[in-house]
């Protein structure tokens, strides 16, 4: 499917698209553009990769002419660039809006003007029932992304959605800082023990994303299934495999936290296709002649559960502990 294409990615000097290109580097695929705005990040993978597939473009997805540029002759788009920092985004919520939400916009239009085959978009959990600005500026990106959708003929630009949990080890998340913390033997700050998050790695970020740009329709949401665990779980197998004893400090939840995150609503689980690892979302291309479809409106919700991090599998101590030793991260700062 890659052979000969030219895959652009958004955000791509980011966690996210460093993983991508450990899958792609090796591949047959002509070339991978990396658009950011970060001339430092850039200039760091350039020397570290040494190599004349990938191509780097300053920019920023807030900028319409900035992105169409970058995007001539491009196939493919993975769109990752975002604002993603739940307590900065409390306080920037106009910030993450531009970003997160005209930014998709931007990014959509500059893909049909330059007649790209596929983009997908990234998404959270906390864009499911959202309570925080990140959430919030997400769950829009994703009503933006879907109504681009609607306009846009099947053999034209095809635009899909990903969403998914807590990648591990990613830049930002608590694992790289309750490393840091048992390296420097300081207490392990944690917000609230009891709070749940899924667990993925980033591989397993990437393998959705493939998933979706081989199986996806216009317009389509896929959801990476994942298993999760609590905080407090999280730390203890940290600490157990890092031989610690580091103490255990409880900080109170931040701004925006939930207790646990939703993959997918109880609305999408009705009409959610079960595809193995994964679970399809299509997008409801009715029109606003409602009547038309009065049928369709007399589904029962309260017969679906949300899939949300409280009631999906839950790790043991055991499978949370090999989970953890399977990532790169833990292997380098062991």
């Amino acid at each position: 499917m890659f052979k000969d294409k030219i895959l652009l990615i958004t955000g791509g000097t980011g966690s996210f698209g460093n993983a991508v290109l450990n899958r792609f580097l090796e591949t047959n695929i002509k070339e991978i553009r990396i658009f950011s705005r970060d001339e430092k990040k850039q200039d760091d993978m350039r020397n570290r990769l040494k190599n004349e597939k990938v191509k780097f473009y300053i920019g920023d997805v807030r900028d319409y002419n900035s992105i169409a540029k970058a995007m001539r002759g491009v196939d493919y788009v993975f769109h990752a660039a975002a604002l993603k920092q739940v307590p900065s985004c409390e306080f920037f919520p106009i910030e993450a809006a531009k970003t997160n939400v005209f930014g998709t916009q931007n990014t959509i239009d500059a893909a049909v003007a330059n007649n790209v085959k596929r983009i997908i978009c990234l998404s959270t959990d906390k864009a499911a029932y959202p309570i925080n600005a990140m959430g919030i500026s997400k769950a829009l990106m994703e009503k933006v992304a879907v109504a681009a959708s609607r306009n846009i003929n099947e053999d034209n630009t095809i635009v899909c959605l990903t969403r998914y949990g807590n990648v591990m080890a990613s830049r930002g998340s608590v694992i790289p800082l309750f490393v840091k913390q048992i390296k420097e033997k300081s207490p392990l700050t944690i917000t609230d023990p009891n709070m749940t998050r899924f667990l993925m790695s980033l591989e397993d970020a990437v393998d959705l994303v493939l998933f979706a740009f081989e199986h996806g329709n216009q317009g389509d949401l896929f959801v990476n299934k994942a298993p999760a665990s609590t905080i407090g779980d999280l730390a203890r197998a940290l600490t157990s495999i890092f031989n610690a004893n580091n103490e255990v400090k409880v900080i109170g939840t931040r701004h925006g936290e939930k207790l646990y995150e939703t993959l997918c609503t109880r609305e999408e689980m009705q009409k959610a296709e079960d595809m193995g690892e994964f679970y399809r979302i299509p997008a409801d291309n009715r029109d606003l002649n409602y009547s038309r479809y009065f049928s369709e409106g007399v589904t029962d919700t309260s017969e679906k559960e949300d899939y949300h991090s409280h009631n999906t599998t839950q790790l043991s101590d055991a499978e949370l502990r090999q989970t953890l030793l399977n990532l790169d991260y833990i292997k380098e700062n062991l």
